[in-house]
């Protein structure tokens, strides 16, 4: 009895705060991995890296109708930079439209769009072979519909918005999310 009453307050003060045992974040399923830089030989370690961080996460692809969106998350990232938020992009073929070759794939981001926040080697992004990392983004909120979907990710490594790749870097919506992220 005495533990269901602790179960009960236990649950309501999740609750009170809009938490539940199926959103609160697994910290070692989002940020306890080492990925090599897209194109070049460093390995970096994600929680060293981004623990602590406001964060907006976003699979990518080189030869997608959205590829253009590098443009506005580099402005994204040059804009909020200074007031801690992190923005990182991984690459992925599994919707078929990213570069066979890691070098065309770098080419395309740091060359055609100069691009300098974070961007990773190409990985698996949904199904059953997804990275752990899109595992967790797609268990706290869901798996990416096309290349481009966008993650807001708080400082405790809770998802607190996604958005479908139709939503631009510059759209009010998202710009909304990030200043009150960063509040």
């Amino acid at each position: 009895m005495l533990l269901r009453k602790i179960g009960l307050l236990f649950g309501m003060m999740f609750s009170f705060h809009g938490v539940t045992a199926d959103t609160l974040p697994d910290r070692d399923a989002l940020l306890g991995h080492e990925l090599k830089r897209l194109h070049a030989s460093e390995v970096v370690n994600l929680r060293e890296r981004y623990a602590g961080k406001p964060l907006l996460f976003v699979n990518t692809a080189s030869r997608c109708g959205f590829t253009g969106q590098f443009e506005g998350l580099e402005a994204l990232h040059q804009e909020y930079k200074d007031r801690g938020l992190m923005v990182a992009g991984f690459p992925s073929n599994s919707f078929r439209q990213e570069e066979a070759d890691e070098a065309d794939t770098a080419a395309v981001c740091f060359v055609n769009f100069g691009v300098s926040f974070d961007m990773f080697s190409p990985i698996i992004v949904r199904g059953r072979d997804a990275h752990p990392l899109f595992q967790e983004l797609a268990r706290q909120s869901s798996a990416p519909k096309w290349n481009f979907y966008k993650y807001l990710i708080d400082r405790d490594g809770r998802v607190v918005a996604s958005f479908p790749s139709t939503t631009k870097p510059d759209s009010p919506a998202l710009r909304k999310a990030i200043e009150a992220l960063l509040k």
